[in-house]
Parts: C-alpha cells; structure tokens; sequence
C-alpha cells in the first residue's frame, strides 16, 4: 500500500472512530501527579505502517546499547477496571501534562526529546511498538531522561473492531518491548483514535495499565501550521489538561518546531509540566 492510500485509510478510520471517542470521553476522573519536574487519546492522527516502519530501522538505531536490562522486574498486577478514559489529572497550582503518540521516530523525537531536556521537562510517551521495536535507544533515552512511556498499541489500529484476542496482543507485544528498552512495563495506556470500549479497558487493567486520553488536542496531525498549534495549546492550558500532540505518524517538524515556541511560554506563565504517576 502507498503511503498516501496508508494515510487516507488512517484518517477514514479516525472518521469512524470519532463518535467512539467522544462517547469515550465524556467523563472525567482524577489522577496522581509527580511533585517534581524532575520526577521521573487516540491518537487522531495516522500511525506508521510497516512500510514506513522499514524506512525508520537505520542500524545505528538498532544497535545501541539499551538501559534497564539488568535483573527482570515484576510484571504490573492487575488494577482496577474503569468504565471511561482519565482526561485530566489532579493537584495543587497550575500543573499540566504534554503526551507525545505514535513514535518513537529518529526525525523528529530526538528533537523533542532535546527541548524537554533544555527546558528541564518530563513528559509522557505513547509509543507504537513497531515503532519502538525499530528505535530501542530513543525509549532508553527516555528512561535515562526520566519520561514516561506508555502503550499505544503495536500497529495503530482501531480496537473496537478487533477481536478480544488480537487486542490483547497489540497491547501485550508493546509492552514486551518497552520492557526491553525502557527497563519496565507501562503503567499507562492509550487506545489509538480515542477509540474506546469494555475489552479494552478489562485488558489494560489485567496487564496493570491505566487508560489516559487528553484534554487537550493540538491537532497537530493535520499539519496546520506551527502557530496554530502553539495557539491550540497555550488557549487551551489550564491547570489539569492533559495535552496531546505527536512525534510520529507522518511529518512532524511542525510540532517539534511548536514544542520549542508554547513550552517556554507555558512555563513563564507559571505552569508545572509533568507526568503520571499511580499512587
């Protein structure tokens, strides 16, 4: 398949899964936040298939020394089943969280990657699995730089219209992964396109991962223009969101470029960025 026929197909997919996501995400619920910056849904737009993939897997991604592969740690045990998605978190002052979907990829997440470390930012990655499986460094970068990174699945599909079986299996091969890479099992996960329903929720719970959406939705997928990305996020920041962007999924320099312009902004208003963290 063409990448434009891939990309196409994507967001008729996103179209069908819009109403999914709404009903989704019609409620709230809170969450714990880390108190330090340092501390160590969806996603709209269209994920990388294994074509684009295959054009991502440069050795010098695949043969770098990884982190957190020393003694296993325990797997996450189950947690409690929820009915609807986490779209904002809760605590004191004006405290927000910034998620990246769909990557890792080396064209754009590096420099992502390099903007939160200047700023001295952590934030949270839901990441592909065939993605990640390709660029295994850049999810141990993110353990040594203390961000979160969370299972968006291993091929981007949308789940409702999966069988229980092959579910789980987009959600058990990525956290197998991030394991390797990252050094432990995601805590988090988020459903591709928003999409939600009760297998997916019973399936993450069973594998010990909360659901989190966003708040927030920069729509940066549909390459509007780096200003109005960065007008989509400082309007809509407000102690709580959860915003959503992307480092993968097509051409990202957009939001890279975006990142570099709202984030000192963001903190020069007085917001705390940080991640999730289960209590």
């Amino acid at each position: 398949m063409q990448k434009d026929q891939l990309l196409m197909r994507r967001r008729a997919l996103l179209a069908g899964a819009a109403a999914l996501g709404a009903a989704g995400a019609a409620g709230t619920a809170g969450l714990l936040f880390s108190g330090s910056s340092d501390t160590p849904a969806r996603s709209g737009g269209p994920a990388p298939g294994p074509q684009a993939r295959s054009a991502l897997k440069p050795s010098a991604y695949r043969l770098q020394p990884l982190t957190g592969d020393g003694a296993p740690r325990a797997e996450p045990g189950p947690t409690r089943v929820r009915h609807e998605p986490i779209l904002r978190i809760s605590g004191r002052g004006r405290t927000m969280l910034l998620t990246f979907d769909d990557g890792p990829d080396p064209r754009y997440t590096p420099h992502i990657l390099d903007t939160l470390a200047k700023y001295d930012v952590r934030a949270t990655f839901f990441v592909c699995g065939e993605m990640a499986d390709w660029n295994r460094d850049l999810l141990a970068r993110m353990a040594d730089e203390g961000h979160v990174v969370g299972n968006h699945t291993w091929s981007h599909p949308l789940l409702t219209q999966l069988t229980r079986r092959r579910i789980r299996s987009e959600m058990e091969r990525t956290s197998d992964v991030i394991e390797k890479a990252y050094g432990e099992r995601p805590l988090w996960f988020r459903a591709p396109y928003g999409a939600w329903n009760r297998a997916i929720f019973q399936l993450g719970a069973e594998m010990g991962m909360e659901p989190l959406a966003w708040t927030v939705d920069s729509l940066d997928w549909t390459t509007p223009g780096t200003g109005t990305i960065v007008d989509r996020i400082e309007s809509g920041a407000a102690p709580g969101v959860v915003v959503l962007s992307h480092d993968a999924g097509g051409d990202r320099s957009q939001s890279v470029r975006a990142l570099r312009k709202y984030l000192p902004q963001l903190l020069d208003d007085g917001y705390h960025l940080t991640v999730p963290r289960r209590s």
